[in-house]
């Protein structure tokens, strides 16, 4: 109500009419004379000289003026400020991923998140899936960005992207001619394994693929959770490995890959956060997911 008072005493000085100022503001002379009366009292200072025709500022509503014009425009700065926050266009956002995620669907995603809102700080943080879903479920992370499946009733979910498990093996292989390779035909290979974690995620996936094909592997090398470095291995001799395409997608020296006939179901990359997020700028991050269009929580 005070800050309404300022506004209603800044259009009376400028305009130096009670009438004029009252059809500046849409309102009745009557209500307008008493808020200025009622600012009067509050300041302890009369404002306005009325004893003549004209209406006047006195020395007191004069040093008011400038002071009052700065206060309402800080409020409005402050007041476009919080809606721009509401809204999700300012803020931060901590963003979690597993390492391998990057190399997909998570990185357009955030390029057209920057360029959408680019008032609003990014907080990137890669880290094995069990720490990442810790630090959602803790609040320091907004969302996390993990392969599924995934076993988190308290946790809201939805599907980036799906992608297809292929196989590495390094230069030289025999089955690197070939332009598809059946796990049965590598079955006595030696393989590198990523790391199990609780959460179920690539590991899973994974495993469902050789059960799939009927085949146990001769594990080379188990817990390695980075999959540049299972591919480091690879190119090292070390053992075969199944990655998802878009990891091995940019290529890695001395390594080649091969589509997998028994992958008949791709590893899904999953966003995942805290249902009760009031956060602005994580609805508008879930906008940009597929079949994504999220309420902004109320200011």
């Amino acid at each position: 109500m005070r800050y309404r008072r300022l506004g209603y005493f800044v259009a009376v000085a400028e305009e130096l009419s009670f009438t004029r100022a009252a059809q500046r503001l849409h309102m009745a002379q009557p209500p307008l004379s008493q808020q200025i009366a009622a600012l009067e009292k509050d300041l302890g200072a009369v404002l306005f000289d009325r004893s003549r025709r004209a209406v006047r500022l006195t020395a007191a509503g004069a040093a008011l003026l400038p002071e009052a014009r700065r206060l309402l425009a800080d409020y409005e700065e402050t007041a476009r400020m919080v809606r721009r926050v509401a809204e999700g266009a300012v803020g931060r956002l901590a963003v979690g991923f597993v390492p391998s995620a990057i190399h997909g669907a998570l990185a357009p995603l955030l390029r057209a998140y920057g360029a959408a809102h680019p008032d609003v700080q990014l907080v990137l943080t890669e880290r094995p899936p069990d720490a990442l879903l810790r630090s959602v479920h803790d609040g320091r992370l907004d969302v996390a960005v993990l392969y599924l499946p995934l076993r988190e009733p308290d946790l809201a979910q939805r599907r980036i992207s799906s992608e297809d498990l292929v196989l590495a093996l390094p230069v030289g292989h025999p089955a690197a001619e070939r332009e598809t390779v059946s796990l049965a035909d590598v079955a006595g290979e030696p393989f590198v394994l990523p790391e199990q974690h609780d959460v179920p995620g690539l590991h899973s996936a994974v495993s469902a693929l050789f059960a799939d094909a009927g085949v146990a592997p001769r594990v080379a090398q188990r817990g390695v959770w980075l999959v540049q470095t299972v591919l480091g291995l690879v190119a090292a001799g070390v053992g075969l490995a199944i990655v998802p395409s878009s990891v091995a997608a940019p290529g890695h020296r001395g390594v080649v890959v091969r589509p997998v006939r028994e992958a008949a179901h791709p590893v899904e990359v999953a966003a995942v956060w805290r249902p009760d997020d009031p956060s602005a700028a994580l609805a508008r991050l879930l906008d940009l997911l597929p079949g994504g269009v999220t309420p902004a929580p109320t200011a």
